[in-house]
């Protein structure tokens, strides 16, 4: 069974200006989920997804490059786009789409949602924050009544999904253009392997996490 990561890197991000190749604790963004990734002893391959070659002398060892389309760098460009020609290009059983904004996953959370996803209960895993507070959606209340407020501790949870990987097998791509399918496995992240830099507030606060060690 072929187990294949992939990180899809775009160099002209709009929100964070050059996000993904900005220092962060002494080394571009970007290589913190690759060495992430090559270090799971259960990924055959790992590839960075780029349309820009210069980037190859910045990857990590164990990573490959593989050139994609220019016009996938497009804003207007759908992930299931960039997914749907990095899976046309490179045949595997299993995919792990990860994503260079969630640099403090750890090894051993994919590792293990790999396992569940290979051992056949699941066909496919995604991480997931757990969030016990009152929550709305849609003007209304998601997950407790006005009419009576629970202690916080007894709120029953919502688990949001973060970008940090979306593991699925070949099948499921192919047969539904889904990155989750209808069996998912969830792997429910702590606040530090949670985090996601989707602006310059959030960089900031990855800069403290990792001068202060927390990601380790």
């Amino acid at each position: 069974m072929k187990r294949v990561a992939f990180v899809p890197i775009r160099l002209n991000s709009q929100r964070v200006e050059g996000k993904n190749l900005r220092e962060l604790g002494g080394q571009p963004l970007m290589t913190y989920i690759l060495k992430t990734l090559a270090a799971a002893d259960n990924i055959d391959e790992v590839y960075v997804y780029c349309s820009n070659p210069a980037i190859k002398e910045l990857l990590p060892e164990g990573v490959k490059f593989l050139q994609r389309d220019s016009r996938l760098d497009s804003n207007t460009t759908l992930g299931a786009e960039i997914y749907d020609a990095f899976i046309s290009e490179v045949e595997a059983d299993i995919y792990i789409l990860a994503h260079a904004t969630s640099p403090f996953i750890r090894t051993a959370t994919i590792a293990d949602a790999i396992e569940k996803v290979q051992s056949g209960g699941y066909d496919s895993a995604f991480s997931a924050k757990r969030e016990q507070s009152f929550a709305w959606y849609e003007g209304k209340p998601l997950n407790y009544s006005p009419t009576h407020v629970p202690r916080t501790q007894d709120l029953e949870a919502v688990y949001i999904e973060t970008s940090a990987f979306f593991i699925f097998r070949r099948e499921v791509w192919l047969n539904a253009k889904r990155r989750i399918g209808s069996t998912p496995y969830m792997a429910v992240t702590d606040r530090i392997e949670s985090m996601d830099i989707d602006n310059p507030d959030d960089f900031t606060l990855a800069e403290a996490i990792v001068a202060a060690g927390l990601h380790k």
